[in-house]
């Protein structure tokens, strides 16, 4: 008997799943990837690799935390959502193929951080149930590729820094977010200079590192040099960087590499006595990981931390933040982890729509890349800055840390919760970083 009743009040709950989300209408299988009780997605990310071992990891951590989270709340589209995390490795060929076995078996793909993704012409011709070549939508963390971040079928939680229409132009014009440098103006002077690293491993990463600090300089933090540099590099390669600095008397210093860059330049500094508490190190959204601490030490004390997320520091502040710190644990909980989360949430904000415009069997491939060609102001339930998803334009929203007493503390804007989304953050610089 009670088997039974177990039984009936399960499908009875089914029942109401399918009822709140699409009348009265039974799920059935509409499309590659869904079927009458799953919607299969896929999360793609360089994880185990020789050359950053677990580089994204917290992404696939991410999209699978969201995805318990939902189905601990009923589920998507009256199904359940299952999550097949696929390692690109760090290899163009390992990423090609991910996505090629992600067309054939995933609805979508969701969190993606694969960097050397350089060919997208398996992801745009990926036919659905019907055979046609509508594509594999693609909710992407990380993007480095024009291909990639101009795709039709790529939807980003960061936005390109290229203007998509001007790709094939000579230059081409990039934005990014320099807000931070107007505040690192107003407390320590207009007369900031310093250099700045780039990764000399990707081509495509030291395009974006270029695009991302060229309006730094633009706002007016000058470059006293400009220095490619491997993420494999030992700390005595930073040894000539720190050295130009104390003979240019540099007050300012950023690596766009991985977080260990950053733990390196600070320890030769260090060694070398530069130590002004003037100076500003920066550095953006890689340094946020608890690992900068653990390895950095002392070493990278008063280290400025730029995000376009909420801190974790301030869970309380926003219930969705909350959640996925709960739901993916604190100590594994990284910056990619969080944008994974979001680009869940975007993914599911795009899915409930088109529920509400056609049933629980009206989700096609189709529809989720319509739907997501609508979200113009997207901000994760306030957990991220705003981002106009559909026109690919990234966020003018920051919040600044800085690691003080061996944890990020807020630096500005100085409530909790919130961001500084000024217009004039996001600032446009004409470069010609693409042949051909």
């Amino acid at each position: 008997m009670a088997l039974v009743l177990t039984t009936v009040l399960a499908m009875s709950a089914t029942t109401a799943i399918a009822a709140a989300q699409g009348g009265d209408e039974k799920p059935e299988a509409t499309e590659i990837g869904i079927t009458d009780d799953e919607i299969r997605i896929a999360v793609i990310a360089d994880v185990e690799n020789p050359l950053a071992p677990g580089l994204f990891q917290g992404a696939p951590k991410g999209v699978e935390g969201w995805a318990k989270n939902i189905n601990k709340n009923g589920g998507l589209a009256g199904r359940e959502v299952v999550v097949d995390f696929i390692d690109s490795h760090l290899s163009a060929d390992d990423s090609r193929n991910a996505f090629i076995k992600a067309c054939s078996e995933d609805f979508a793909v969701v969190g993606a951080a694969a960097l050397f993704l350089n060919n997208v012409d398996d992801i745009e011709a990926c036919v659905d149930k019907a055979g046609q070549a509508t594509g594999l939508p693609d909710i992407a963390v990380v993007t480095t590729e024009v291909v990639q971040q101009c795709s039709p079928t790529t939807f980003g939680i960061n936005p390109p820094t290229i203007v998509c229409d001007t790709k094939d132009d000579h230059p081409q014009t990039y934005q990014a977010n320099a807000g931070r440098a107007y505040y690192y103006q107003k407390e320590f002077g207009k007369d900031l200079h310093g250099p700045y690293l780039f990764s000399a491993d990707i081509k495509a990463a030291n395009n974006a590192n270029r695009a991302s600090m060229t309006p730094m300089q633009k706002v007016g933090i000058e470059a006293d040099e400009e220095v490619d540099l491997s993420a494999r590099a030992p700390q005595s390669e930073y040894t000539p960087v720190v050295q130009t600095m104390k003979d240019d008397g540099s007050n300012y210093a950023q690596s766009g590499l991985s977080f260990n860059s950053t733990v390196s330049l600070r320890k030769e500094a260090k060694l070398q006595g530069v130590t002004d508490p003037d100076i500003i190190w920066d550095c953006t959204l890689q340094c946020y990981d608890k690992a900068l601490l653990e390895q950095g030490g002392a070493d990278v004390e008063g280290q400025y931390v730029s995000l376009l997320f909420l801190p974790f520091e301030e869970a309380n502040t926003n219930k969705e933040l909350k959640t996925f710190l709960n739901t993916v644990g604190r100590d594994e909980a990284d910056g990619f982890g969080a944008q994974a989360w979001a680009s869940g949430l975007l993914f599911q904000e795009a899915v409930e729509k088109l529920v509400d415009a056609n049933g629980v069997n009206g989700v096609t491939r189709q529809g989720l890349l319509d739907e997501l060609n609508k979200i113009t102001a997207f901000d994760a339930n306030g957990m991220i800055g705003t981002v106009n998803v559909a026109e690919r334009t990234p966020s003018p929203c920051f919040a600044l840390t800085q690691v003080k007493d061996g944890k990020f503390v807020r630096v500005t804007p100085t409530k909790k919760g919130t961001f500084n989304c000024d217009k004039k953050n996001l600032q446009r610089v004409e470069l010609d970083l693409l042949t051909g």
